[in-house]
């Protein structure tokens, strides 16, 4: 199947399928291309469950310090989806999101944002998952 959506939406299988998986050990899921997390945002935007979409850049040293917190936070919410988007990579949904600083972490229920935290404030954005995840 990933043969299939890879060429409906562009580059290889490879690709395919690595694209919108886990890293290696990790629940947080990334995408790498615009169509491929919009197909995925469309398969779970009817689901009540949490969704944190963590806006954030390679070169962002603030990204890369909760880095280490949002992937500890995925083992710890197994019931909250994570999933990380990189700005420089999928301008075009940052802009739908309106993402203007990074790290943002967008909180989503039934395809709607219900929250949002911009900057590493780890505290805040666990007690945000904690309160929305129920």
């Amino acid at each position: 199947m990933g043969g299939v959506l890879s060429a409906v939406l562009g580059g290889d299988a490879a690709a395919a399928a690595a694209d919108g998986d886990s890293a290696e050990g990790s629940q947080v899921k990334s995408f790498h291309s615009s169509p491929r997390f919009q197909l995925h945002f469309n398969e779970i935007k009817d689901s009540s469950k949490l969704v944190v979409i963590d806006f954030s850049a390679s070169w962002c040293g603030p990204c890369k310090f909760i880095e280490p917190h949002i992937h500890a936070m995925a083992e710890s919410y197994t019931d909250v989806e994570f999933i990380k988007l990189d700005v420089d990579q999928l301008p075009d949904v940052a802009k739908d999101f309106q993402v203007q600083a990074m790290p943002t972490f967008v909180l989503v229920k039934q395809g709607k944002e219900i929250d949002r935290v911009v900057g590493a404030k780890k505290d805040e954005l666990e007690k945000k998952v904690k309160q929305y995840r129920a």
